[in-house]
């Protein structure tokens, strides 16, 4: 039988699932209105807002970046 401490309580892949698509919603709001860096920065507030709620220790370590002074 396994340890209880090793059953995780919830599913990272999902986790991350949510986040992508709270950064997909929030820069659809922005479609057809020629603001591509208000399309990245809504994208990249909800993404990181919803990171701040999954359970993890990590470090992103890909990311646009400096290619096109993405937030």
């Amino acid at each position: 039988m396994t340890d209880d401490a090793q059953v995780p309580d919830r599913n990272l892949a999902l986790d991350l699932c949510r986040v992508t698509e709270a950064a997909a919603l929030a820069a659809s709001r922005w479609m057809g209105r020629g603001d591509k860096e208000g399309a990245d920065g809504a994208a990249v507030d909800a993404m990181r807002h919803v990171l701040d709620t999954v359970t993890m220790d990590g470090i992103v370590v890909i990311g646009e970046g400096e290619k096109d002074e993405a937030p």
